[in-house]
């Protein structure tokens, strides 16, 4: 097998936009979503009809949580540098 060809594969955090943390093994140290399994209506049971301007206000929401959570990343990463 040749050396030094594979990326490395560390410990890694999922950090959802809703404050959830999973703890796995990656390639990536964190990794940033915007919805998982603890906020997801699907699997919390919470499913329900939504109109379509709700549909795009939560998903608006959904997404400034996600950008937020990935600048809060970004800032950490270079007070590091």
């Amino acid at each position: 097998m040749k050396v030094d060809i594979h990326p490395k594969y560390v410990d890694s955090e999922i950090r959802c936009a809703c404050g959830n943390v999973i703890k796995t093994r990656s390639t990536k140290p964190v990794i940033i979503v915007g919805i998982c399994n603890a906020c997801h209506p699907f699997y919390t049971g919470q499913q329900k009809f939504v109109d379509t301007a709700g549909r795009v206000d939560k998903f608006q929401q959904r997404m400034a949580k996600t950008q937020a959570a990935q600048a809060a990343q970004a800032a950490t990463r270079k007070k590091k540098k």
